[in-house]
């Protein structure tokens, strides 16, 4: 499961936290209206995958003539990227709903549409019962955006949800909406063939299927030549990326990517999520010891820290097995820092079993997690198989337990970078202050340091630590 892990957030999330960020176009002030063209305005919701597809989506609209605004009220379609991955997100979207109602009703001829994850499962309640909507769009049929917008612009109510087994938008230049011009992010496949019993990802993104490498270094290459230094390499489980070449056979895994995307400039950073556990090979960690300029940073997901769980979740991997791959890890990549994903609550987990993640949080010492209480979604093999017998107080209370203790590891974790000296990709203003720039060393830790005359976002500096807190490095350029 690919959460909203875009590393520029806090060290420390819990789901409820990290899965409804959304974007209003606030980061791009040049977002206004454009005189002569039609407008969209969207907001995306969930993980970082979504997030790039509204890129994907954007570049599809501005082929047809739509410029992208931050100001809904001027909007001639509106559009929200959905995320199934808790219910919270819904009741949220369907908020947001009401509200593009309101907007609707003062300007005619604004049309509203989903996309995403929600598409399928809610097509009929928003579009049908509710009629909230005017155009229900799933993850592989935005090629179809601008038949579906000329057919609702005539009074139909359209749906395309068709799941595809090629579909990956390997043609398609992505618009950098929310761009800083430093980092960006590429999706290198879609969908997941891992059937995770509390997921409904394969069942609202589809099978797997990867990118062609060429396109992949060909768009990292062009980010490249217009100034972004740091590229991240998008997938539901990155490991599992395969392709063979249909002319010579030749086949590329993850760790090949890898390498052919760090060869295009030493000067590029290379990140990636997610990673699996049961796919994440020595190889790919020594292509990482190998390269300089790939990050050494893993966001590595146990969701659960006990056996029987784990199987129930069906992750296909145990307590033991994930141990071996942190040991690995810490073995050839000493430096490395790694991060996970945790849910709590789940069927059946007894105090016994919760005590397991708790420990496995404190002995894996993560730098940061993305951790939740565990939400049945309607569809899933859970759903269908398993009781949800945990009452929510009890799930919130391991989930605020969980917490504590990775607050606890982060800052531990933090701690003993103070006096460690790393190089650091600028990459914005501190939020805090105009006189500190912020941005990120290799092991995705956030750095907020003094400005100096001459430096500006996209420079790499040396940067001493001399505090730290759980999210937050704090330094002076050395």
């Amino acid at each position: 499961m690919l959460y909203d892990s875009n590393p520029t957030l806090e060290g420390i999330k819990s789901i409820d936290e990290a899965s409804q960020g959304s974007v209003f176009f606030k980061e791009n002030a040049e977002l206004g209206r454009s005189p002569g063209l039609k407008h969209f305005y969207i907001e995306s919701y969930g993980c970082q995958m979504n997030f790039s597809d509204s890129e994907i989506v954007a570049s599809i609209l501005g082929d047809i003539g739509y410029a992208p605004t931050r100001n809904m009220e001027e909007s001639d379609l509106i559009l929200v990227n959905t995320c199934s991955i808790r219910e919270k997100a819904e009741e949220t979207v369907r908020k947001r709903l009401k509200v593009f109602d309101v907007v609707k009703s003062k300007r005619p001829g604004t049309k509203v549409g989903i996309l995403g994850c929600m598409a399928e499962r809610l097509k009929k309640k928003w579009l049908e019962e509710e009629k909230l909507v005017d155009l229900v769009v799933g993850p592989d049929a935005y090629r179809d955006l601008p038949n579906l917008i000329g057919a609702a612009e005539e009074g139909g109510r359209m749906v395309n949800v068709l799941l595809s087994r090629e579909e990956t938008y390997a043609d398609i230049s992505p618009v950098r909406l929310e761009s800083n011009g430093v980092t960006a992010f590429i999706s290198i496949m879609r969908g997941c063939d891992n059937m995770c019993s509390f997921c409904v990802v394969p069942f609202t993104r589809g099978r797997e299927r990867s990118r062609d490498p060429f396109s992949i270094v060909a768009e990292a290459t062009d980010l490249f030549q217009k100034g972004f230094r740091e590229v991240t390499l998008l997938g539901q489980n990155v490991d599992s990326y395969k392709w063979e070449n249909p002319e010579t056979g030749e086949p590329t895994d993850f760790a090949d990517l890898l390498a052919m995307t760090a060869h295009i400039d030493p000067n590029l950073r290379v990140r990636f999520s997610t990673s699996h556990p049961k796919d994440m090979t020595d190889k790919v960690l020594h292509t990482m010891a190998t390269h300089e300029n790939i990050c050494k940073y893993i966001h590595l997901p146990v969701q659960s820290g006990n056996s029987r769980i784990l199987e129930m979740m069906n992750r296909t991997y145990d307590r033991e097995w994930y141990m071996n791959r942190m040991e690995s890890i810490r073995r050839i990549l000493p430096e490395a820092a790694v991060s996970s994903d945790i849910i709590t609550g789940f069927c059946s987990e007894t105090e016994e079993e919760h005590q397991d993640t708790l420990s496995i949080v404190e002995w894996a010492e993560y730098s940061m997690s993305y951790m939740f209480a565990y939400s049945e979604r309607p569809g899933t093999l859970a759903a269908r198989k398993y009781p949800d017998d945990i009452p929510e107080d009890v799930k919130k209370r391991r989930l605020n337990e969980v917490i504590r203790l990775q607050t606890a590891m982060a800052l531990k974790h933090n701690k003993r970078d103070i006096g460690k000296t790393f190089k650091v990709l600028i990459e914005r203003d501190s939020s805090k202050s105009a006189d500190d720039f912020c941005g990120r060393n290799s092991q995705n830790k956030m750095c907020v340091f003094p400005k100096q005359p001459g430096l500006k976002p996209g420079d790499y500096v040396e940067v001493k630590i001399h505090d730290a807190s759980s999210a937050t490095l704090l330094g002076k350029i050395a």
